[in-house]
């Protein structure tokens, strides 16, 4: 019964008040000793006690991330649904600061558009100090404006989702909201007002002692000058900008020029360059194919000395085996008994015969 929603408490967006905290969140915060203890039995009058002990705000923070005491009053207030004159006077509380941001909180989770710019935007201008604790349970320095903005600004604040609202501008275009008007604007406005004033007694003062003891002729003499010489400086003015805009005109072309230049230049260079290359590497293989054909003749040579050679051993082995045999016959024919002295001078003539004969024919 305790964490139930007021029965008389309207939906807001669609919902129930309590669903606008995520669940995880609000389960946090039903187990919380300070929503047990010091939220039970609130109602919209006793709650601006327990608004006025804040001295920090916050969502979860440590390890098992709870709830602080801000974020507990916030659940409180979409439990109990106070009504919109109690938010009011929450936002316009000038001397509790926690108040006032509870307040301005509560506004930004179940106001509507238009309230919730009409109510928030005048806070932007109070700046004084506010406590806020960090997820790791230590304290930061922020402002009642910073965490204005945050609501404005921001999708999330203190572990909570916000809903969506429409920019500004789109409100104004649409007549929803009329253009904001800074505080500080009429400050603004007085002191544009003293300049003024300033500027324009001054240039009374000016106007009395220039034209003081003067005749009205001289004035219009000297103004007529005076034009004369705006004129003429403004006509000097434009003929030396048209001359340095040629002359730029002209250096541009010319730097064109040189810059085609060089690039032709260029061009022609790494064609030589390439010409060259290839005649040296076509000199150098018109080399190599001369050293190749030289190598294939000095080849082919040795190859003929070497048949040569190859023939002259043969026909010496051939000539001795023929001088072998003529030996082993005059041998043989010496020794035999019934050999005739005309038999040795037949086979000598014979000889003779035959080795006239290779010699012609070696010849």
């Amino acid at each position: 019964m305790a964490n139930r929603t007021d029965p008389l408490a309207k939906s807001i967006h669609g919902t129930n008040p309590q669903n606008l905290v995520e669940k995880i969140v609000r389960s946090k915060i039903y187990q919380n000793t300070y929503w047990k203890e010091q939220c039970f039995g609130l109602t919209a009058e006793t709650l601006v006690d327990k608004a006025m002990e804040l001295d920090h705000l916050g969502g979860t923070f440590g390890g098992n991330r709870r709830p602080t005491p801000f974020i507990c009053l916030v659940m409180k207030m979409l439990q109990i649904q106070p009504d919109k004159d109690i938010v009011v006077e929450f936002i316009k509380n000038e001397d509790y600061k926690y108040v006032r941001i509870l307040g301005a909180f509560y506004m930004r989770l179940t106001g509507t558009v238009t309230d919730v710019y009409q109510y928030l935007e005048p806070l932007y201008n109070d700046y004084r100090k506010l406590r806020r604790k960090t997820s790791d349970g230590s304290f930061s320095l922020t402002h009642v404006d910073e965490v204005i903005d945050e609501l404005l600004t921001k999708d999330y604040s203190c572990d909570i989702a916000l809903p969506r609202v429409q920019k500004r501008w789109t409100l104004e275009t649409t007549g929803v909201l009329e253009p904001r008007k800074s505080v500080l604007d009429e400050d603004f406005e007085e002191e544009e007002e003293k300049e003024e004033e300033e500027q324009a007694a001054l240039e009374d003062d000016t106007h009395e002692k220039d034209y003081h003891g003067r005749s009205p002729t001289r004035d219009r003499e000297r103004d007529r000058k005076r034009d004369k010489q705006y004129r003429d400086r403004d006509r000097d003015r434009d003929r030396d900008y048209d001359r340095d805009y040629a002359r730029g005109r002209e250096r541009d072309r010319d730097r064109d020029r040189d810059r085609d230049r060089d690039r032709d230049r260029d061009r022609d260079r790494h064609r030589l360059r390439d010409e060259r290359d290839y005649g040296r590497e076509r000199d150098r293989d018109r080399e190599w194919e001369g050293r190749d054909r030289d190598r294939r003749d000095r080849d082919r040579g040795r190859r003929r000395s070497r048949s040569r050679s190859r023939s002259r051993s043969r026909d010496r082995r051939e000539r001795d085996r023929d001088d072998g045999d003529l030996r082993k016959r005059r041998a043989r024919g010496s020794t035999s008994p019934h050999r005739r002295p005309e038999d040795d001078n037949n086979s000598r003539e014979e000889q003779s015969k035959k080795k006239k004969g290779k010699e012609g024919e070696e010849e």
